[in-house]
């Protein structure tokens, strides 16, 4: 096993206790929740084959279902976000590229670069989410207002836990 897969087995788990242990409880006004655990599928890097994203994704997902006694909501939602966040990393590639090995982290691209990178997959996985949970289209402005303030949180923890546990190269 090499360092950086020793690396993503201990942040697999490290996100699941958070989840579970922390974030679950933490809940603003009964409408934003912070699901920080699809961090882990955000930030491994760039080059990580689709299928390993996807099964891990599918993995922490379903945990994660266990843990909030859904069934598959999560699983869903992440394996959604982890299919197409290499095509959406495709789509916003910087001018030089992106560095061999590298993750799409803030310290390596920079804050605006990382709003626009995680914001919209953060934004996919909760409505997937919600719109699972609601059963369809019947509550779509309870849904909606749900989804965003989750965003809102959710990507707040995620730039905080970015500032904290990563030191900034370059802007």
């Amino acid at each position: 096993m090499n360092r950086t897969t020793i690396i993503s087995v201990v942040s697999f788990f490290l996100f699941l206790v958070f989840q579970v242990m922390l974030f679950k409880k933490l809940v603003l006004f009964n409408t934003a929740f912070c699901f920080a655990y699809i961090a882990f599928v955000l930030l491994l890097p760039i080059e990580t084959n689709p299928l390993v994203l996807m099964f891990a994704g599918f993995a922490l997902g379903l945990l994660i279902d266990a843990f909030y006694d859904h069934q598959g909501m999560h699983a869903s939602a992440t394996v959604a976000i982890a299919y197409l966040r290499k095509h959406w990393l495709a789509a916003i590639t910087p001018q030089g590229g992106y560095d061999i090995g590298a993750a799409p982290t803030l310290k390596a691209n920079g804050l605006t670069w990382f709003l626009s990178y995680a914001t919209p997959l953060v934004l996919l996985h909760h409505l997937i989410l919600f719109f699972i949970d609601a059963g369809g289209f019947g509550l779509t402005g309870l849904t909606l207002a749900k989804s965003f303030a989750s965003v809102f949180f959710t990507m707040t923890v995620l730039v905080l836990h970015q500032y904290f546990f990563f030191q900034r190269s370059r802007s």
